[in-house]
């Protein structure tokens, strides 16, 4: 059996077993099932709150890749970087969207995370043995006060909505290189990605790694609002409004990882972390280097967020 999960702003499990069961989702930590049209009245009487969702309607969402590391039989060089599968490129790509996810066993907690990190309206199709990991990580992130802030970005892109496009955005992500979509260029933006200009030919976005590694060099690291240490598998999500500043980061290598430094570009003042499974984590060894700001998340699961005062 698969289950399935509607994701907006905190998951909502699809279940398609009898309401007897609605104690174990209880215990497991789901406070919200989505359910067949016909089977809504009954779980109503659970005191879970219910969303109808047809098969029809999960139908017409599209389906995304799973997340974590991508094994390659080809690529085993202990030099190589690890290929990493996210969806964020998806998401910021086309944010009104409606997605799902098909997921194996150990996957549901990453899934649930990426999808609440990037604000998407997804549905986790999980194996039912990951019902308890997957409650725990709703738990967890049903403590973070809400922080619906916009993207911080040192790179535009036109996005011509191609193939090609899609992989240049997905290794922008991967590389932890800030981007938001726009239609023309951002004069505010250090750098403007417009595929086919002279700047960025687009017989060039054959090669989508070079090509990311192109727009960094025309950013430089000096302008990067956000870098990360220490691991190729943490990805980050920088937002701010100005007054509040999230820094949300996803551990997409399977397990804990410890000692993950951050700079954040700018001076900013001491601030704390939150990771999933263990709360509220002071960060460590902070300091002001060449004009940023450093820090050191001490052990990151899953997903961990920042919170930080505004930048001064």
């Amino acid at each position: 059996m698969i289950l399935l999960l509607w994701l907006a702003s905190l998951p909502c499990l699809y279940w398609t077993q009898g309401v007897e069961t609605a104690p174990t989702l209880k215990t497991a930590g789901i406070a919200s099932v989505c359910v067949p049209p016909a089977q809504v009245a009954a779980w109503k009487e659970t005191g879970l709150s219910v969303r109808a969702m047809s098969e029809a309607e999960l139908e017409q969402r599209e389906t995304v890749s799973v997340p974590g590391i991508r094994a390659r039989a080809d690529r085993a060089s202990p030099t190589r970087s690890p290929w990493v599968n996210t969806n964020g490129w998806r998401f910021l790509r086309q944010p009104a969207g409606e997605y799902t996810y098909e997921v194996p066993a150990g996957k549901a907690a990453l899934a649930a995370a990426e999808a609440y990190v990037y604000g998407v309206d997804a549905v986790l199709k999980i194996d039912p043995s990951d019902v308890e990991n997957l409650g725990r990580m709703l738990s967890s992130l049903a403590q973070r006060p809400s922080a619906n802030l916009p993207d911080v970005a040192d790179v535009g892109v036109v996005d011509d909505g191609s193939a090609a496009m899609g992989e240049v955005l997905n290794l922008l992500v991967r590389r932890n290189l800030l981007f938001k979509v726009v239609r023309e260029p951002d004069p505010k933006l250090p750098v403007t990605v417009v595929l086919g200009s002279p700047e960025f030919p687009a017989v060039e976005a054959a090669d989508p790694s070079a090509f990311a590694l192109k727009v960094r060099r025309r950013l430089t690291d000096e302008r990067r609002t956000l870098r990360v240490f220490g691991s190729e598998v943490v990805i980050g999500r920088l937002t701010s409004d100005g007054t509040r500043t999230r820094l949300h980061l996803l551990n997409y290598g399977g397990r804990d990882l410890d000692g993950i430094r951050v700079r954040l570009r700018g001076t900013w003042p001491e601030g704390a972390a939150f990771v999933a499974g263990q709360g509220r984590v002071e960060l460590q060894e902070r300091g002001i280097v060449d004009g940023g700001t450093e820090f050191t998340v001490p052990r990151l699961a899953v997903y961990g967020a920042v919170d930080l005062p505004a930048d001064k």
